[in-house]
């Protein structure tokens, strides 16, 4: 059995490999791909501006809106006069007075705020350079990271490590290998099979060692992985969806046409589904080795019959999960065709929302068939590799 499942799981390792010697961009590639967009856009809400931080030092009134960056108030709104100190770029230390909009949709600024501001260019002590963008997020993000790291280490100790180091090789696999991939043209689908497939084969050994039980997990994902993407291709065909958004119009402006927006969120089907995948599968193949533990004796109908129970529980909420959660993150989007009078089915069937049923709905169908497989192939392999197994009989 051990010999069977490294039989099934060599090709798929081969692949991998395959796909990574193809799709990887050089690195001058991906380097001219990130100078041509950092000339062009920049980053997302600074334009071509350049970004600096700075510290607010004080917020007065103003009526009138003279900064040539912001748009036109409307009646009844003007600007606040915002005092500002530069902590770093050309003018690092330096005070301006720039002004902010106070429109219903703007953000207010108080004293000691931590902000972002975008620089234009020229006399970097002009006050007209300077918009402010956005708020500095990195000290209480490092902190949320640090809480969520520490959690984890108190309830898995070394397994909890080894959890956080797998975390840390998937964001390593995303930043390497799948976004300097797609920015240089690279096929969307065949790159996110890629950076599953990678991603099983190093986070699973990494968090659960190398077993018979970890292989089981390994081929249920990646055969769930498959009908997802199957899936995903035939309905984002049939439903017409093109990918197209706000961010994904930006995106294909910075990179060029050649940017396959519908793979794009083809991709983004495969590998968000792979993160609830693997957890359900690790779930399945460990119920069924611990049910096999307490019962050495049982018959493979029981076994399965028995995992199946487990893997019923946990569909049934993993399922609700993945709708409740795009739920809270579309929780404007959904607030906004309310109040526009759309009806539930236009607000299903619009493209930015239809993505997001797509999306879900093709993950879930995979999450439930990945149950019934991964726990029959955990069935058939623990019976096959215990040695205190028995055969009654049936």
């Amino acid at each position: 059995m051990r010999r069977l499942l490294a039989l099934l799981l060599v090709p798929c390792g081969l692949a991998v490999l395959l796909g990574l010697v193809v799709l990887a961009p050089s690195p001058s590639e991906y380097a001219r791909v990130a100078e041509r967009a950092a000339t062009g856009q920049g980053a997302p809400g600074l334009g071509s501006q350049t970004p600096v931080d700075a510290e607010v030092l004080r917020a007065a009134g103003e009526s009138d809106c003279t900064d040539p960056n912001l748009p036109s108030p409307g009646e009844g709104e003007g600007c606040v006069a915002v005092t500002l100190r530069l902590q770093d770029g050309p003018a690092a230390g330096s005070t301006i007075v720039t002004l902010a909009p106070t429109t219903p949709g703007s953000p207010r600024f108080a004293v000691g705020d931590a902000v972002v501001l975008g620089w234009a260019g020229g006399d970097p002590t002009d006050a007209l350079g300077y918009t402010i963008v956005d708020f500095q997020r990195g000290q209480p993000l490092l902190l949320l990271g640090g809480l969520f790291a520490l959690a984890v280490l108190l309830l898995g100790r070394w397994q909890g490590l080894a959890a956080l180091v797998a975390l840390g090789a998937t964001l390593g696999v995303l930043a390497v290998f799948v976004l300097p991939a797609l920015a240089t043209g690279g096929p969307p689908v065949p790159v996110a099979l890629t950076a599953s497939g990678l991603i099983v084969g190093i986070v699973l050994p990494l968090t659960h060692g190398l077993s018979a039980r970890t292989a089981t997990a390994a081929l249920g994902t990646l055969a769930s992985l498959g009908l997802i993407g199957v899936l995903a291709l035939l309905f984002a065909a049939l439903s017409r969806l093109t990918g197209l958004g706000e961010e994904a119009s930006e995106l294909a402006g910075l990179v060029g046409p050649g940017l396959d927006l519908r793979g794009l969120l083809l991709a983004g089907v495969i590998i968000g589904a792979l993160g609830v995948l693997d957890d359900v599968t690790v779930t399945q193949t460990s119920a069924v080795w611990e049910l096999h533990r307490a019962n050495p004796a049982a018959r493979l109908a029981d076994l399965y019959g028995a995992a199946m129970r487990v893997g019923r529980d946990h569909v049934a909420s993993a399922v609700n999960t993945l709708v409740l959660a795009y739920a809270g993150a579309a929780l404007p989007l959904l607030l906004l065709f309310a109040l526009a009078g759309r009806g539930l089915g236009d607000l299903l069937t619009a493209e930015d929302v239809a993505q997001e049923v797509v999306r879900t709905l093709v993950g879930s169908i995979g999450l439930v068939a990945s149950v019934p497989l991964t726990t029959v192939l955990a069935a058939v392999v623990v019976r096959a590799v215990s040695p205190s197994t028995r055969s009654p009989a049936a």
